[in-house]
């Protein structure tokens, strides 16, 4: 990881240092997803064949997983993961169902009544990466707020493995969540499939998901299409800690490597007003490298990684909040303190025994979060993601006569006769 000192950095050398990696590419992934885009919409089932075999070295003859591999995945699985998902999913369960919208109404003048309900959005699609490593909490956090909104349907891809099959964990996910329609097909010829429809995919009214950069350009080239909405751009992972003097250099170490192994496009970064702390962290993210499995692919996430030394905490919130990370670990002495100064993350993590793992597994959150700095306006999923909120009004005479001459002035304001009209023959009969 590269040593920074913010402040002796000008505004463009600051700017670059906060640059995600997938932004180097952009062009390049945008370019090609839309080319796998256009060839998924006209080939239908057999681009979905030609594309599998030619990035995942595998066509299934069906991508719909059946009831026997199903049933294969139940008896491959390991008890002790399934009871870890089964717990994880009730926590999980708990957390969203806390949070649900409710529906009401309120009287805003004698005889108007303004009322908000909820409806379930009628068919989603769920994308659970499986690239260089099985997810199947993400199908937890997906299937268990979809579960819980009561989506009339919901089908959910994941990635081939090279035999062709669905990793069994997740398809044992999906199902502990209600979901039975699962797909063997990943990357952005799914959420295509997704979007538009093709070959036994149906086509879907909202995509979920996280997943690398071509996953996450796929879902916003369909959203900007209008094929389907989405709900938020969700790709390389990343996190930013905060570290006091105090921090655990082993612990925050661990937390930065948790996020680089993920993928070469992730990022991780450190800020800390201790050049100590910093550069502990450093060598015990040398010391724990050694023994991680997935070493090669930290090592790159690492070299666009940063260690910023700041001149104080407020410093470092000040950069997290123009950062805008999916992940932000505050590993200070009294960090609930502190939590005021966010004000863009997609989930925060307090303390020296809050590891952002807990979120991604089993604390309750939902791990599914805005990338990319889109924690400045999009939010992580939750079961109001799976929900339309539908306004409703309604007015008796009395209402039209209490409110009409407000509409009708605004209306002639705005030049809008006929808007005025409607209101003025209501009112000629309600005033009789």
């Amino acid at each position: 990881m590269q040593r920074i000192d913010w402040s002796a950095l000008d505004a463009s050398a600051q700017a670059q240092a906060l640059e995600r990696p997938a932004q180097t590419v952009a062009g390049e992934t945008r370019r090609t997803v839309a080319a796998l885009i256009d060839e998924v919409r006209s080939g239908g089932l057999d681009a979905l064949r030609a594309i599998t075999q030619r990035f995942d070295g595998a066509a299934p003859e069906s991508f719909e997983v059946g009831e026997a591999e199903f049933a294969a995945a139940e008896a491959a699985i390991d008890p002790a993961l399934k009871q870890a998902m089964v717990d994880a999913a009730a926590r999980i369960t708990a957390f969203h169902t806390a949070g649900m919208a409710q529906p009401y109404a309120v009287e805003t003048a004698p005889g108007v009544v303004c009322e908000r309900i909820i409806r379930p959005i009628g068919r989603v699609g769920l994308y659970v990466p499986a690239g260089s490593a099985p997810l199947p909490s993400t199908a937890l956090m997906l299937g268990v707020p979809a579960g819980l909104a009561g989506c009339r349907e919901v089908v959910l891809c994941t990635p081939p493995r090279k035999d062709g099959t669905a990793d069994p964990s997740v398809l044992v996910a999906a199902r502990l969540t209600g979901v039975h329609r699962v797909f063997v097909l990943g990357g952005a010829q799914a959420i295509a499939a997704m979007a538009y429809g093709a070959g036994p995919v149906p086509a879907c009214d909202k995509l979920f998901g996280p997943g690398n950069s071509y996953v996450t350009e796929a879902k916003q080239q369909v959203a900007q299409s209008g094929a389907a909405a989405i709900d938020m751009p969700a790709g390389p992972s990343e996190v930013l800690v905060i570290a006091d003097a105090g921090g655990n250099p082993d612990f925050i170490a661990a937390d930065l490597l948790s996020q680089a192994e993920h993928g070469p496009d992730s990022q991780v970064l450190l800020l800390s007003d201790d050049s100590g702390l910093l550069a502990r962290v450093e060598v015990a993210l040398e010391t724990q490298l050694r023994a991680l499995p997935r070493a090669d692919i930290a090592r790159k996430a690492l070299s666009a990684s940063r260690l910023v030394k700041v001149e104080s905490l407020d410093v470092a919130f000040d950069i997290s909040n123009t950062y805008a990370p999916e992940h932000l670990i505050l590993a200070l002495r009294d960090p609930r303190a502190w939590l005021p100064k966010v004000l863009a993350a997609g989930s925060v993590f307090l303390g020296d025994h809050t590891p952002e793992a807990l979120g991604d597994y089993c604390s309750g959150t939902n791990h599914v979060l805005p990338t990319n700095g889109a924690a400045h306006a999009y939010s992580g999923v939750s079961v109001g993601s799976f929900q339309n909120f539908v306004s409703v009004q309604s007015a008796s005479p009395a209402g039209i006569v209490a409110i009409g001459p407000s509409a009708v002035t605004l209306a002639e304001a705005e030049g809008l006769e006929a808007h005025a009209n409607a209101v003025r023959l209501r009112l000629k009969e309600a005033l009789r």
